[in-house]
């Protein structure tokens, strides 16, 4: 599994932005919906405006067993954004939450669901949350429920070196001082949530789950991701982060390189990710 990952990091890895990378962004834009395809989903993009120009999420769906249920549970969603900030690499931030989706795609390709999993991969992430905000505002638009979202955001980096963890300010709970854990962060809405996803990534890495008052209003480092886009629709989502700046000296810098990462760290959000993916879609709300 690692030689997998590590060759989707080295097709994603490069600097993905809007505006001083468009080709590369696109380049991984297109890899990353052959990839959700040759995975046996049904591949599809949502196309939105913003920063004066035309972009896309793709979005990869494994259809329930049973017909009757593609309308009647509502979707599982598993999602990272694709691009970066100027300047940057991006392997960690997040190319790394990239290439644990594209495995689980691989993984889950051909499991038995009762409700539909959509893998989707967010563009503009960085600027602004773009395409995550169009993404649940179509959502509200038409309706559509959806029964969580799993938000992956910089899980490739890792030490065992004491003191390699540092801590936001503010946060409520006891963290560890050692950086080789998977922090999963939900909002009081999606306390439940956030409790069933804990609970069986727990049989396969550290963890370290965390429930914020409200949307995470008092603790700003826990909105900095696409998860809160759905937070702000009364949606239920988790954010699975590594902790990005508070242990990865790298984050939004030109250091944030391949050769940082921890594939056996990122082998194990993989499985723990998978195991969660299949447990939540194999419930049914009825």
């Amino acid at each position: 599994m690692r030689d997998r990952l590590h060759a989707h990091l080295e097709a994603i890895v490069g600097e993905r932005h809007p505006l001083s990378a468009p080709l590369h962004l696109q380049q991984v834009e297109q890899y990353l919906a052959r990839q959700l395809a040759s995975a046996g989903l049904t591949v599809t993009t949502q196309e939105f405006h913003a920063m004066d120009g035309l972009h896309r999420n793709v979005i990869g769906i494994v259809h329930p067993t049973s017909i009757s249920a593609r309308e009647a549970e509502p979707p599982l969603i598993l999602a990272a954004h694709y691009d970066t900030v100027e300047g940057s690499p991006g392997a960690d931030d997040n190319a790394s939450a990239l290439a644990v989706l594209l495995e689980v795609a691989h993984r889950i390709g051909s499991e038995q669901f009762q409700r539909p999993v959509q893998l989707i991969a967010f563009a503009l992430e960085e600027p602004g949350l773009f395409g995550s905000q169009a993404y649940t505002a179509h959502l509200a638009a038409t309706g559509q429920s959806i029964h969580g979202a799993i938000v992956l955001e910089c899980v490739g980096y890792a030490s065992n070196e004491e003191r390699s963890q540092t801590i936001p300010p503010g946060v409520p709970i006891s963290v560890p001082t050692i950086g080789n854990f998977l922090g999963v962060i939900g909002n009081q809405a999606s306390a439940p949530f956030t409790q069933s996803v804990a609970h069986t990534m727990a049989r396969h890495m550290p963890i370290v789950p965390l429930v914020v008052p409200g949307n995470g209003e008092l603790l700003p480092d826990t909105r900095r991701s696409d998860h809160t886009a759905f937070w702000e629709r009364g949606l239920p989502a988790v954010m699975l982060t590594d902790t990005a700046n508070f242990r990865n000296p790298n984050y939004h810098q030109p250091t944030d390189t391949i050769d940082t990462l921890n594939l056996y760290f990122m082998a194990a959000v993989t499985d723990a990710v998978t195991a969660a993916v299949i447990a939540l879609a194999r419930e049914s709300d009825s």
